[in-house]
């Protein structure tokens, strides 16, 4: 029941010593007493790092942040840049950075076994994960220390340069295709240590190339050229991509252990503001206007609607000014369920990291563009990601009503912008929780289409592009943090954009 919290811990100590060791080999002879670790099993590394990683995505802060970007949570005073308002992020760089060292320690720990069935599976599943946190960490920056990042924990790089984030697309892509064909499922590999898959090769070489397809569409409006040719690559490819939702990769979460280990939206009840609970209007309006099956399942009929007996759900706005925050009463608003995301009797939910939804979403697109299948298939892959969202816990619900597929997803007539603009608004929909990904996609594509609120905030009432690099960056990296700021438009601001937004401009 406690494994996760477990091996976190113990991967926290060995780190610990292992940062304490000195650099030179006389000291460290005489510094190391005999029963000390010197090694860390990888296993224990990617276990917590994959659970670290995945839960990074949702949570109070992530929610009422980039959440509130995306006008899932309302957000609030507490979390000032949820009302635009321009703030470094420190903690989450530091985070991401942290994790990567973790995973580059793994390649340090089985050194020597790079060609080796003792090894080099492990090591291209751990290249994968590692895709996964680069991708996150540029999209939410833009341009970030990359190709100068140390491998060598012996030989640190304090002042790594800026790559662009266009270079970081062009290797992450090519990663994928080398640890892909590393992949073997005769090697050795993480067991249970593998949270996602239990060390099953198969499935994660179908992750890697759901990502790839991910990756690929990700660059649609910035160089369709790579794009087109990833995505036809993922599409076309025999290891194929991922099928059901049994091939979904997430982290299990528990509801009667520590509460490191609840899904982080349950932590966030438990252990977060009550002021931080809400739900934006944008998402309850959608869910209400649709008479979506899910709205129930997801929202909590407000205090006095229940009080007056006739439950009715209700969003509060994004970005509030202080005159309509004055005004607020909480008791007319919805929180995420109380029986569901904000329980701790209901099953335990999943954290996931990507799912078939996702790469159904991901397909339909393509299929609309003629990459690696045809217009025909759109509406089958799109409705196929729908079922599969709605299938996930906490909803649970097995078939889609016709009166629901007859009105809020059906695609004909549709110009094949209105159509993925329907796409886009079910991803934004199943993608509730997992904030850095709908943030991205949301950028990415422009839709759903998003009001902003009515706080000036740092922006002048828009809705941020991007987040503010480290300040540690500015402080110790100053002359690389100078340059990547220089080659933004708008300076290191809410309003810069990464180099793959390009839809909206």
């Amino acid at each position: 029941m406690n494994t996760i919290s477990i091996k976190i811990r113990m991967i926290s100590g060995v780190l610990s010593m292992l940062l304490l060791s000195n650099c030179t080999k006389d000291f460290e002879q005489l510094n190391t007493p005999p029963t000390s670790v010197v090694t860390i099993d990888p296993g224990l590394l990617l276990s917590g790092v994959i659970k670290d990683g995945t839960f990074a995505e949702g949570g109070e802060l992530p929610n009422n942040k980039f959440g509130s970007w995306v006008q899932h949570w309302a957000g609030g005073p507490v979390v000032p840049v949820s009302r635009y308002i321009e703030s470094a992020e420190d903690n989450i760089w530091e985070q991401h950075y942290a994790l990567i060292r973790n995973l580059r320690q793994i390649a340090q720990e089985l050194q020597g076994q790079e060609d080796s069935p003792t090894g080099k599976s492990k090591l291209a599943i751990a290249k994968i994960y590692e895709v996964v946190i680069w991708q996150r960490l540029t999209d939410l920056f833009g341009d970030v220390p990359f190709s100068e990042v140390t491998n060598d924990p012996t030989s640190i790089v304090v002042t790594p340069a800026f790559d662009s984030q266009e270079q970081i697309y062009t290797t992450l892509i090519s990663w994928l295709d080398e640890s892909i064909a590393r992949l073997d499922a005769g090697d050795n590999t993480y067991g249970s240590a593998d949270f996602f898959y239990g060390g099953d090769v198969a499935k994660w070489a179908k992750f890697a190339n759901s990502l790839k397809l991910k990756l690929g569409m990700r660059i649609r409006f910035a160089n369709p050229q790579l794009a087109q040719q990833t995505v036809e690559s993922a599409m076309n490819s025999s290891i194929g991509l991922l099928a059901s939702n049994n091939d979904n990769a997430a982290v299990p979460t528990y509801n009667n252990a520590q509460a490191e280990n609840f899904n982080p939206m349950l932590s966030q009840y438990v252990r977060g503001s009550s002021d931080l609970r809400y739900l934006a209007n944008t998402l309850i309006d959608q869910l209400k206007a649709d008479d979506d099956p899910r709205l129930p399942l997801l929202v909590q009929p407000t205090v006095n609607s229940v009080a007056a007996g006739q439950p009715d759900y209700a969003g509060l706005g994004v970005a509030l000014t202080d005159n309509e925050l004055a005004q607020i009463i909480r008791a007319n608003y919805s929180t995420a369920s109380l029986s569901t995301w904000f329980s701790q009797t209901f099953a335990p939910i999943p954290c996931y990291a990507l799912t078939y939804s996702e790469v159904s979403f991901f397909k339909a697109e393509a299929a609309l563009l003629g990459w690696g299948a045809t217009s025909a298939d759109t509406e089958t892959f799109f409705l196929e990601g729908v079922r599969a969202a709605f299938a996930l816990p906490p909803y649970n619900i097995s078939s889609l009503p016709g009166t629901y597929v007859a009105t809020a997803l059906s695609l004909e007539g549709l110009t094949d912008e209105q159509k993925l603009e329907k796409i886009q608004t079910q991803k934004w929909i199943h993608l509730f929780g997992r904030n850095y990904e709908a943030f991205a996609e949301w950028r990415r594509t422009g839709y759903p289409l998003l009001v902003p609120g009515n706080n000036p905030g740092s922006t002048n009432g828009q809705i941020p592009r991007r987040a503010i690099y480290s300040t540690q960056e500015a402080q110790l990296n100053g002359t690389n943090y100078n340059n990547a700021v220089n080659r933004m438009s708008n300076g290191d601001t809410f309003l810069s954009r990464v180099w793959w937004d390009k839809r909206t401009e």
